[in-house]
């Protein structure tokens, strides 16, 4: 009965994506024509071929991928440099900088008081203004200082005495144990940033840097292919329902092809620093 109603469950949150992969292939009168498939008559990559075609999808789709890289290694590198000295007890003012920690992970400041920070430091209509406001997540940096303390205090006694400083202990010691940890959390950085909506909406003015969901909101509102400024064939007219399902389907494959690289690491990963506080 267990494997019945989980496969069900599974079943029921796959349906919507194999629904938008087939109206992607599917041709413009067989998605004005049936409401709702999972195989379509007539096999179609028309959609594809147009969004492809155009420069504004393929700068926003390089877009992204160059500040979800950035900001996984941003975000990994913050995240890591705080968790390391506040997993030492013997370090000064400790608590008083966890409850910090803790008071920003259940306190923000909001929207417009992080919009003025952001205005202020001038980073407004550039890419740092999606990565730099992100840069630490304080759940993160508590599961991650939790590891830190659960590693054996011996390993690192015992590099201090062979003359390693704290830096050579972090990157040559503890960081090869990290895999786990640094596979999830890249993940989750990475799925993070990649999925952001709310951040270019905000911060960015310039079309032209839009990330891919930017690209992808114009789409589905107005099945506008040349959002962005990109010109396109005038006397050309692109299949206006299958480009909203082949901009969804290419918006959402390369973030899951991220995925088979770290699921070895991603199980225990998920346990590891989530059960001593």
């Amino acid at each position: 009965m267990n494997y019945v109603v989980l496969i069900a469950i599974g079943l029921l949150a796959l349906l919507p994506f194999v629904f938008v992969l087939a109206g992607s292939l599917a041709t413009e009168a067989e998605l004005t024509r049936r409401s709702f498939f999972l195989w379509p008559e007539t096999f179609s990559v028309e959609a594809y071929r147009a969004i492809f075609s155009t420069t504004a999808f393929l700068r926003s789709l390089v877009t992204t991928v160059c500040v979800t890289a950035v900001g996984t290694v941003v975000q990994l590198f913050f995240t890591f440099t705080m968790a390391y000295p506040l997993a030492k007890r013997s370090l000064p003012g400790r608590t008083v900088l966890i409850n910090i920690v803790l008071f920003a992970m259940v306190f923000s400041a909001g929207l417009i008081p992080t919009f003025l920070v952001v205005k202020a430091l001038g980073l407004l209509d550039t890419y740092w203004s999606l990565i730099l406001p992100l840069a630490i997540n304080p759940f993160s940096l508590i599961i991650i200082k939790n590891f830190f303390q659960e590693l054996p205090v011996e390993l690192e006694e015992s590099a201090k005495v062979d003359g390693a400083n704290e830096l050579s202990i972090l990157l040559r010691i503890l960081l090869p144990l990290c895999k786990p940890v640094l596979a999830t959390f890249a993940l989750f950085y990475a799925v993070s940033i990649w999925n952001d909506f709310m951040s270019p909406l905000i911060y960015l003015n310039d079309s032209e840097k839009w990330t891919l969901q930017m690209y992808l909101r114009q789409v589905t509102v107005s099945a506008n292919l040349s959002a962005g400024g990109a010109p396109i064939d005038p006397n050309y007219i692109p299949p206006a329902q299958g480009v909203k399902f082949a901009v969804v389907i290419v918006a959402t494959v390369p973030i899951m092809l991220f995925y088979p690289f770290l699921q070895k690491h991603f199980a225990k990963g998920m346990l590891i620093g989530s059960v001593k506080g």
